[in-house]
């Protein structure tokens, strides 16, 4: 990475810098190794699911290294705070989402049941591109069953709902639509696949502490709408 490469963001994890009008290339700040993310990635794009391209790494490149292609369009977080597109609306386009991705066969699992699952799907990750939306930030996928990528989802949309920020009353019109098109019944599942996604967000050490105090009305809120 040359001194003349351009910062585009940071996250909670990893800064993303534009290598040239192509590419982008995203650095894990912790040291976390970024060769299974890039498989999924490549899996998926392969199967046409619509994520970012991705570039081999070249060879000595570091691990926390992912270069990806260089994407265009707000998030559907900024695009929804702007009122271009309506919480109902951004929750459909999360639940069509959700619901391709399951479709998709597993890349390496022997259960017939288990999917590929995102673990992170919410209105940040996904960029509204003039081709489609597109899904980011892939750091947390795991195969195992859907109905905890879509309890994953519906937690963190109700985590921002009972936070008493701005964009909260959007963020619960939007769950109530998510809920509705799940294809699982997550609030019938609160011993299951809720309470495994509320005990990994409580676990995630980039949340700070007044995020984690929101989790269990958070959770209520879920199963309420649910």
């Amino acid at each position: 990475m040359g001194m003349t490469d351009q910062l585009l963001g940071s996250g909670r994890t990893a800064d993303v810098f534009a290598l040239d009008d192509t590419w982008v290339l995203r650095r894990y700040r912790d040291g976390t190794d970024a060769t299974d993310e890039a498989d999924v990635m490549t899996y998926l794009s392969e199967q046409g699911y619509p994520v970012p391209r991705i570039r081999p790494a070249e060879p000595g490149a570091p691990r926390t290294d992912l270069v990806m292609g260089r994407l265009t369009g707000p998030t559907m977080a900024e695009a929804a705070m702007r009122g271009a597109v309506t919480p109902e609306d951004a929750a459909v386009i999360l639940a069509r989402l959700l619901h391709t991705l399951h479709a998709l066969p597993a890349r390496s699992s022997a259960s017939p049941t288990d999917r590929v699952l995102h673990l992170d799907l919410h209105p940040e990750n996904v960029i509204l591109t003039p081709e489609g939306p597109v899904v980011i930030d892939w750091a947390t996928t795991e195969e195992g069953p859907p109905g905890l990528d879509w309890a994953m989802s519906a937690l963190i949309l109700a985590e921002v709902a009972v936070s008493g920020r701005p964009e909260a009353a959007g963020s619960r019109a939007a769950l109530a639509t998510l809920l509705t098109d799940a294809t699982v019944d997550v609030g019938a599942t609160a011993t299951d696949h809720l309470a495994e996604a509320l005990a990994r967000r409580a676990a995630n050490p980039t949340l700070g502490a007044e995020e984690v105090r929101w989790l269990e009305a958070a959770e209520e809120l879920v199963l309420e709408l649910g």
